[in-house]
Parts: C-alpha cells; structure tokens; sequence
C-alpha cells in the first residue's frame, strides 16, 4: 500500500547509528528491508531488529542504500517531521448522536476534527466505527496485534447501524469484528444509546449478539447519548427521563447475570478459564455496587436538596453545578464589614434580646422585689451583658478567621492550577512520546490520570471555597471560635 506521506527526518540523535551514517535533517526515507513504510507502526516494526537495509533519498535527491547492524531493540537515532508518520484518518459517517457537530463555534480548529483511526484506538484509547478500514488494516491489525481495539458498535442491527451512522456501509463490520475475534485481539464495544433508536428490544439484541465475542471482547460500555444546545438541522433526539434510565439499568442487570452465570458453566465444563471467570465475577459485582451506590446517593441528596429548597420529597429536577473560579473581594473594609456582619447576626441579635430583657426587669419590675430578687436581676443582667460581649467576640474571631482561610485557599487554588497545567503538559508530552515509541502506553494512561486526579483536586477546591464564600457572606451560618479554627 502507497503511502502520500514523506518520511522527511527532523532531527538526529548525536552519538546515534543516523549521525555515524551521516543522515541529516531534511534527507527522506524511502523503504526499510525493501519494504514501503506506512506509519510509525510499520518503522518500529521494520526495525526492530539485528540487520537492518534503508533506502535514503538525501536531499541533494542521490539515493543511498545503507546497511545496519545493531542490537535488536537499538535506535537508529532519527525523529520525523510528521511523528505519526501517515495523517489520521477521518470520519466518513455522519451519526446523529455525533457530539462534534454540538460544539459550539468560534473555538480551536482541531476540535472539530472528526477522527476515526483504528491507530488511534490503539495510541490513545478512542473509539473507532470501523467503516473506513480495509482488509489491509485488519491484516495489519493482526500482524502487529495492536490491542485493545476500541469499537463504536452502537447496535449490532446492520439497517439501523446504517441510519444511525448515515453511511450504507456501517452495516458492513461484522465480518471484520470476526477476523478480530479469530485472531484474539482484544476488544472493547461502545453504545452510545439513542432513545427511540437502539434501545429496548434493540439494546438487548446488541447485547445478545455482542455476547458471543466473549472472552476477547473486554466489555460493552452502554451511554446515554450527550445533547447540547447547538443541534440546529441535525436529527430531533430526546434525553433520556431517570424512569428510562432505571429500564436500561435492569437490562444491562439482567445480562450481567446471564453472562455471569453461562461464564460459571462454561468453567465448569472447561471451556472459560477460571481467570476469565473471576473477571467476571469481578466486573458483574463491580457494576451492580457502583449503580446501586449511585442510585441511593441521588437519593439522599434528592431528599437533603428538596428539604433545602422546600419541595415535596420525591420532586426532581435538573442540578447542574458549573466550577468556576473567581477571588472574594470584600465590599467594604473589614472593620466596616464586621459591624455591619454583626449588626445582621441572628445569634447576636438574639443576645441583645436577652440584654434587653434583663435591663428592663432590673430597672422597672426590681423596685417591686426583695432584696434577694434584686439581686438575682442583677446578676442575670450581667450575665447576658458578659454573653453578648462573648457572642460578639467569638463571632468576630470567626468572621476573621473565616476570611483567612478564604485567602489560604486562594494561595491552594493558585497552586492547584499549575499542578493541572503541568498535569496536562505532561500527558501531551508522553501522547507525543508514544506515538515516537519512546515510552509505553501504561505511561499515557498514568498520565491521564494525573490530569484528571489535578483536575478533580482543583474543582473539590473551587467547590469548598465557594461553599466558604456562601459562609462567609452568611454569618450566622458561622460557628465559634473553636469551630472556625
């Protein structure tokens, strides 16, 4: 297979097999053993090994034949301009649940790239339709086991998968899922469920049909289809409603169990290895607890939030919390605001009521009493003059320690941000680094992962510094001294 692109060196490593071979920046390779390089899978596949032959093009346009001989996993020492060393492969679909035709406008030109390269569900874990590969991209597949292989299946109908995706060929891709299947790359499904499209009965025939690329298909994500304001002229689809969700739960439920259970005669007949058993047994229990932890969390939140908001116990209604971040500033200065934070107080005003009563009892109704009474009056008005001061020093030092800890949680958010900025550098760094070869894709993953724990460690502060914010501008919700501290 032809490759377009031009494999034209960007730079050579000193010390390197291509400096001792005297390549440059700007010379082309043309073939590797003889053999036409399509991408960086074909170049680490071509050369990792002992005797190596290139075909040069420099860029005086002379030829050269080179022969290597090297240890088997060396590095040549060369670095391309084009890392992938092919172009990605774009989406020839035109699926109406498609969330990049939902962006909005007006933001960065690759965002609104539609990939759909099987290359990149193995680079970077994305999901492929399968509808653009050839026999020779399987074949390819195969030869260099490139796995897990990451599958948009959306329904196993082939008609339907033609409406949903818009391509007459996305009906096509069984016979390829086969080859796959045959020769035990592993494989991980999505459905990304449309209401009135490829769920209910269609749901459970995918499921049905899915089920039997088991064990090297690792699982079948199930998602409700993302919708957002920007769907002008695309195809009319409905969210799903919670009744929706609880039908597609006890299906998906239903199948884990089957699953599960054919798995258990499967071992016992020897057929599935205990291992792939346990997993699962493992992936079965896993999801059945995290779906049955969410349902009682949105529960009880349901209930704490409709007592907040005095609805009825079971309304339900849409919560969307948006984590964004922007510094306090006070609208006065602080001795202004502890006054005025004072004066509106619940706790102090209730204080100066109890004063307010113990003054008019020892002033007006002490004539009247013995001297014992009177001085019981005289004591009760000291006492709730000595609470009052108390209460207004206690909730000052609150206030004060409040607006403290609102600054050492802008200094935290502060920090916070560069960890994700570096988090994200990094992950962008190792993508780049893998697609070259030099680091595994376990590295990517890990990561990732550090962008998404920076990240969530970021939003968990936004989100308690505004809860101190709501506080703070509320100082009755404010507690004493020991508490604030």
């Amino acid at each position: 297979m032809k490759n377009k692109t031009k494999h034209i060196i960007k730079t050579i490593e000193p010390g390197s097999i291509a400096e001792e071979l005297e390549l440059e920046p700007g010379d082309e390779l043309l073939r590797v053993n003889g053999e036409i390089i399509e991408d960086v899978f074909d170049y680490h596949f071509q050369t990792n090994d002992t005797y190596l032959e290139l075909t040069i093009r420099k860029k005086d346009g002379e030829e050269w034949d080179l022969e290597i001989e090297k240890e088997y996993d060396e590095e040549i020492g060369i670095t391309f301009e084009n890392e992938f060393m092919d172009q990605y492969r774009s989406c020839s679909n035109n699926c109406i649940f498609c969330f990049i035709d939902q962006m909005p406008p007006g933001m960065r030109p690759t965002l609104y790239f539609k990939d759909d390269d099987s290359r990149l569900s193995f680079l970077q874990g994305n999901y492929i339709t399968l509808t653009n590969m050839s026999d020779h991209d399987i074949d390819r597949i195969i030869r260099y086991h490139l796995a897990p292989i990451n599958i948009s299946f959306q329904t196993t109908n082939p008609e339907l998968r033609c409406k949903m995706l818009h391509n007459r060929f996305a009906g096509n891709i069984f016979p390829k899922v086969q080859r796959l299947y045959e020769a035990g790359i592993e494989m991980n499904g999505q459905i990304v469920l449309c209401k009135g499209y490829n769920d209910g009965a269609e749901l459970e025939r995918s499921i049905s049909d899915l089920s039997k690329y088991l064990p090297h298909l690792k699982s079948v994500s199930v998602v409700p289809v993302g919708l957002s304001k920007y769907r002008d002229g695309l195809a009319p689809l409905e969210p799903f409603t919670r009744e929706d969700a609880k039908e597609v739960l006890a299906t998906i439920h239903k199948w884990q169990k089957k699953l599960y259970e054919q798995g258990q005669e499967k071992n016992r007949l020897g057929l599935l290895s205990k291992y792939n058993l346990n997993q699962l047994e493992i992936a079965a229990k896993q999801a059945q607890d995290n779906v049955a932890l969410l349902e009682t969390s949105m529960e009880q939140l349901y209930i704490k939030l409709n007592d907040l908001m005095g609805e009825k116990a079971d309304a339900r209604f849409e919560y969307v919390y948006d984590v964004t971040y922007t510094p306090y500033k006070l609208s006065l200065p602080m001795e202004q605001y502890l006054n005025a934070a004072l004066k509106k107080d619940l706790t102090i005003q209730l204080k100066e009521l109890a004063l307010d009563s113990a003054k008019f009892t020892k002033n007006y109704v002490g004539e009247s009493n013995t001297r014992l009474d009177s001085n019981t009056q005289e004591y009760n008005y000291d006492t709730a003059k000595r609470n009052l001061k108390t209460a207004k020093t206690d909730k000052e030092m609150a206030i004060r320690n409040a607006y403290l800890q609102l600054q050492q949680m802008e200094t935290q958010i502060t920090s916070a941000q560069s960890s994700l900025t570096k988090a994200q550098a990094d992950y962008r760094a190792a993508q780049i680094n893998l697609r070259a070869g030099n680091v595994t894709k376990t590295a990517v993953e890990q990561a990732e992962m550090g962008v998404v724990s920076a990240q969530n460690s970021l939003n968990q502060l936004i989100y308690n510094y505004d809860m101190l914010v709501f506080t703070f501008e509320n100082p009755s919700l404010l507690g004493n001294t020991a508490q604030a501290q």
